[in-house]
């Protein structure tokens, strides 16, 4: 006697073979990523700024060090890019700031990315109340101008390193969980999402090895941008005196040094160096963000 097999469910053999994001290593993607020049300087810029920094014991002088004998001298030999009105070395404290505004730059993009992937997947996989709660929250944070709530939440608490790099990922989450929900509300009706449902997979499953591999993309381009956003945020609040506090170098801190109009006229390196770094740091990841979001960009 021959038994019936019972038939699969619908969709079943679709949610065993679900799409995976590939990202990078897609040959496509990667073959644009080479193509686009502006993608190959900006991941330069990355690579020497992480390089600074990872080296700046090993390339500089202590950033501390205050001779007040050689203040305000100009680029040199001795002193690269000169120093400031204390006798510090400007490229030392230069080299050990990037240090500072990467940790912001990786840590703060840390806290956002946990905070709004997780808030964005809830949000767009259950909807409902789950989604308005989460979007109502989203939007009272983004009603308000990010850099007066960085500087409210900043003054608010005990200056630091830690409080910065935690307010600018808390600000930040919302932007980033908008933008995962959006993308979430797509993937979750497609054909392999609703089999997985069908066959009783679990909720959290799903999420972690079929929709989140599938947001993945935006996200990693959002982070590389918020990264520079959020260079740009510690140099604001630093130049303000509300971020990372003296002596502790920072980009911003120095140019806050050197704001005085007699100084930035007899020596305005003290000011220009760290003003260019910031400015090369921000284009570098921003650079590198443009050539990923194009490299992976299906319309294209």
């Amino acid at each position: 006697m021959t038994s019936v097999g019972v038939p699969p469910l619908p969709g079943a053999d679709a949610a065993q073979h679900a799409p995976r994001a590939n990202i990078m290593t897609d040959s496509r993607a990667w073959r644009s990523f080479k193509s686009d020049a502006r993608g190959w300087f900006g991941l330069g810029v990355v690579v020497v700024l992480v390089m600074l920094a990872v080296a700046a014991p090993l390339v500089s002088d202590d950033p501390l060090r205050i001779d007040l004998d050689a203040a305000l001298q100009p680029p040199s030999s001795t002193n690269i890019l000169g120093t400031d009105v204390q006798g510090r070395d400007v490229w030392s404290r230069l080299v050990h700031g990037a240090r500072v505004s990467l940790l912001v730059g990786i840590v703060s993009q840390g806290i956002a990315l946990a905070l709004g992937v997780g808030l964005g997947l809830v949000a767009g996989f259950y909807g409902r109340w789950v989604d308005e709660i989460v979007m109502r929250l989203a939007d009272v944070t983004l009603a308000f101008p990010s850099l007066l709530l960085l500087i409210a939440m900043a003054a608010a608490f005990s200056p630091s390193l830690t409080v910065v790099c935690v307010t600018i990922g808390v600000v930040g989450w919302a932007g980033m969980a908008r933008l995962v929900r959006g993308q979430v509300l797509v993937v979750r009706e497609l054909e392999y999402v609703q089999a997985m449902r069908a066959i009783g997979a679990r909720d959290t499953r799903i999420l972690l090895r079929h929709v989140l591999p599938n947001v993945a993309a935006p996200v990693l381009i959002a982070v590389t941008l918020g990264v520079a956003g959020a260079i740009m945020a510690e140099a604001a609040l630093s130049f303000l005196g509300l971020g990372v506090q003296p002596p502790t170098p920072s980009w911003g801190a120095m140019i806050a040094d050197g704001r005085d109009l007699s100084q930035l006229r007899s020596a305005p390196w003290t000011s220009l160096a760290p003003g260019l770094a910031i400015g090369a740091a921000v284009l570098g990841f921003n650079l590198l963000g443009d050539a990923v979001r194009d490299a992976t960009d299906p319309r294209r």
